[in-house]
């Protein structure tokens, strides 16, 4: 893919053959990815976005989870403080992959940008997943060709789906209001991989419907984020050792 920076490729010391196996699965990861991105795009449009709004949050905002959260609030009538609020500590998580791929991908100062905005799940896990004896050489460009692969399809997606939308007089017959909530189930289900986890979930849920009849939309969101917050603080908690083998990023 050229426009790359210099450090996405090191076809001179990484296997032909190899790399282009990392090149072939980032494109399978970015096309599934990206699929997403139609959802998103009518979903924007049928809350009451335009078309040009919804492109900007996929090209500037670029993280799946809190575009669904920012538009999923502004349909259910919240302000953009909790909209603003609940996509920035979903957003936190980049900023962790970002200390974890800081110490594999050595890059020049102009190239952090791009880096950054290209931080997102797939990246970092395609990244990560070739740090081992054989396969270093292949960091680099697992994290910018799945970064990059992302990017361009998840914008296509949110392009075809909000200029789709549009054409319906009234978007809401489209029946997307189903598309946040299943959206989070899909990214919650996963990690939902031992006692803990489906602990903290399910006083997460407890407390947001607690707080959504007394609250504003978005705010029960984050005062339900609290309880992750307090589990992740609690000294017990940090010192526990890990009960099996860690998984990858996801």
């Amino acid at each position: 893919m050229s426009g790359l920076p210099a450090e996405a490729d090191p076809s001179a010391t990484a296997p032909i053959g190899l790399l282009s196996a990392v090149r072939r699965d980032a494109v399978g990861v970015g096309i599934a990815t990206g699929a997403y991105g139609l959802s998103f795009g009518a979903l924007a449009v049928t809350s009451g976005f335009s078309p040009l709004q919804a492109q900007v949050l996929s090209l500037a905002l670029f993280s799946g989870a809190s575009q669904f959260a920012a538009v999923g609030i502004v349909a259910a009538g919240g302000g953009a403080a909790a909209a603003i609020g609940t996509a920035l500590l979903l957003g936190t998580r980049n900023g962790l992959y970002g200390l974890t791929l800081s110490g594999l991908l050595p890059l020049r100062r102009w190239s952090r940008l791009a880096a950054a905005q290209l931080t997102i799940d797939e990246s970092t896990a395609m990244a990560v997943s070739r740090d081992e004896p054989g396969q270093r050489t292949l960091i680099g460009p697992a994290f910018w060709w799945t970064g990059a692969s992302v990017f361009v399809f998840w914008n296509l997606a949110t392009l075809i789906g909000a200029m789709a939308a549009s054409q319906f007089d009234d978007p809401r017959v489209l029946g997307l209001d189903a598309a946040v909530p299943a959206a989070f189930l899909a990214l919650l289900w996963p990690r939902l991989r031992d006692r803990t986890t489906r602990s903290v979930a399910a006083a997460a849920g407890v407390v947001a419907l607690i707080l959504t009849p007394v609250l504003s939309p978005g705010l029960p969101v984050l005062f339900s984020a609290l309880i992750a917050v307090a589990v992740g603080l609690w000294p017990h908690h940090r010192g526990a050792a890990p009960s099996g083998p860690a998984n990858g990023a996801s």
